[in-house]
């Protein structure tokens, strides 16, 4: 009787074929840290920060004409003309209106909603698509597209022998690798695949390297 390979290695499930009992192993996965924490080379760079011109040319266009309008009818009315019609209606509603009023918590809700958008804009740098480089020279600042990144990553996981195809997903503090062997030991393969991914991830030459996860299977069968 063959003895079932170790769970940590991989999942495997039972075949049976009339008075025969096979072994046949169907996915093999591992995940682990490529860098141990004290070996990172942190390199002091953070994040890009956006410039975030579409909010901001948003928010300055209706505080803009707000301003300008409310400016308008003041200088209006001190000129001896009246009032616009819409800020009679709004100060007559404010009046008799009362704070539990159902429109009187919509607006307020949207107006905190706005508020607190803005802040969040404004306190986070965005940009999460670029991924920080080492800063080897001082002065000089450099990202790489997390698009990119996994492309270069996947372009070596293909070269692996028995890799049929690979689905690379690349993340800012974790790269998961899911790959299709249509040949060879599945183990073998994900041996493989942690070597040349992990020495990958180190030649993109990131502030911060990502941990590793790679998951390795069959195809599926057909019918």
């Amino acid at each position: 009787m063959t003895e079932p390979r170790n769970p940590e290695n991989g999942a495997e499930h039972t075949v049976e074929h009339g008075d025969v009992l096979a072994l046949d192993q169907s996915a093999s996965s591992a995940a682990y840290d490529p860098v141990p924490a004290k070996e990172r080379s942190e390199g002091g760079a953070g994040r890009f920060w956006s410039a975030r011109r579409i909010p901001a040319g948003i928010t300055a266009l209706v505080v803009l004409g707000a301003a300008g309008l409310l400016l308008y009818d003041v200088a209006a009315v001190r000129a001896d003309h009246p009032a616009m019609q819409w800020r009679r209606s709004l100060a007559d509603e404010l009046a008799e209106r009362r704070l539990d009023d159902v429109w009187v918590l919509t607006g307020a809700s949207v107006a905190v909603a706005a508020g607190l958008w803005l802040l969040v804009l404004a306190l986070t740098p965005g940009l999460r698509d670029l991924l920080p480089m080492r800063r080897d020279r001082p002065g000089v600042r450099a990202a790489l597209d997390r698009t990119a990144a996994a492309m270069v990553l996947r372009d070596r996981a293909v070269e692996v022998a028995g890799v049929q195809s690979v689905r690379v997903r690349m993340g800012r503090g974790k790269v998961g690798v899911r790959a299709v062997s249509h040949f060879r030991e599945l183990d073998d393969v994900r041996a493989d695949l942690d070597t040349v991914l992990s020495t990958g991830i180190r030649e993109l030459g990131l502030a911060r390297q990502p941990s590793l996860s790679v998951h390795v299977r069959r195809p599926a069968k057909k019918g």
